[in-house]
């Protein structure tokens, strides 16, 4: 999508601190982190949410989980645990519509979220 944020940060039109990408997944640090590590992980694909994947497309959301565990590994959080949230729509937190995947870690986390 042409005015979509997380587009534009993927094809490197708005600046943001890119810490994984390949040809279909791109991350990113969260610019308001709610844990000492916050990172945004997203397909290239413009994805609204949840709610418009479809079918065939499993596998890209796959890589984008793939790339979220290798991010884990390189911000050395694997060992000690980490939180991957994906919120689908406004009452659930989403606040861009770009399909995106938080990494989070870093510290304890509680349950029930929030």
């Amino acid at each position: 999508m042409e005015d979509c944020l997380f587009c534009k940060i993927a094809r490197q039109e708005i600046k943001a601190r890119l810490v994984y990408e390949d040809e279909e997944v791109v991350a990113f640090d969260d610019i308001n982190p709610q844990a000492p590590v916050h990172s945004l992980v997203i397909p290239r694909k413009h994805i609204p949410s949840m709610n418009q994947l479809s079918e065939g497309e499993e596998r890209l959301l796959g890589k984008v989980l793939t790339a979220a565990r290798k991010l884990a590994e390189a911000k050395g959080i694997h060992q000690k645990g980490y939180r991957l949230v994906v919120n689908t729509n406004a009452e659930a937190g989403q606040t861009v519509f770009h399909l995106h995947v938080h990494l989070l870690g870093g510290r304890a986390m509680h349950w029930p979220p929030g």
